[in-house]
């Protein structure tokens, strides 16, 4: 990679991750709990346009969950989940509409036994996954493809 493109990639990758933070800690009472919407999941479909979103994505999960005071098993595994859902969309990114599946899919199944392992939560997995699920289509399925729409009419935003 030349030095110019190294930059941008970096640059790029540390402006989401800055805004997956941001957004995480300023929705925080909706996206922790057994019933939660994370806004900031809604930048997991940025892969489509560029494999910066990957780090970027998966910094962000990071610091936005230690920042927002997760439990360790929290921090690690819900960043796991999101760097898995980002390398999914990665992977999809020429079906434009299938890169909501891979995150939605992987927070749908991880989150949920965090939530019942580190946090204690009383509800059965499959009723987590069911409430985590419809978070996950909300701010991904929804507001996600809202994102990635509005995104595709700007081009020179995500140049490769």
């Amino acid at each position: 990679m030349k030095k110019e493109q190294t930059v941008r990639y970096m640059t790029t990758a540390a402006m989401i991750a800055a805004l997956y933070t941001a957004l995480t800690l300023l929705f925080a009472p909706f996206g922790f709990g057994p019933i939660q919407c994370r806004i900031s999941e809604a930048l997991v479909i940025l892969p489509y346009f560029t494999p910066a979103a990957i780090p970027g994505v998966t910094i962000g999960c990071f610091l936005g969950n230690l920042f927002a005071g997760a439990v360790p098993m929290d921090v690690v595994f819900g960043t796991l989940a999101s760097l898995l859902g980002a390398i999914g969309s990665y992977a999809l990114r020429r079906h434009r509409f299938w890169v909501c599946v891979p995150p939605i899919v992987s927070n749908t199944l991880i989150v949920p036994w965090v939530l019942k392992i580190a946090y204690g939560a009383p509800e059965l997995v499959p009723y987590l996954m069911v409430t985590v699920g419809i978070g996950e289509v909300i701010a991904i399925g929804g507001l996600g493809t809202v994102l990635l729409l509005g995104l595709e009419k700007y081009p020179m935003l995500f140049r490769r």
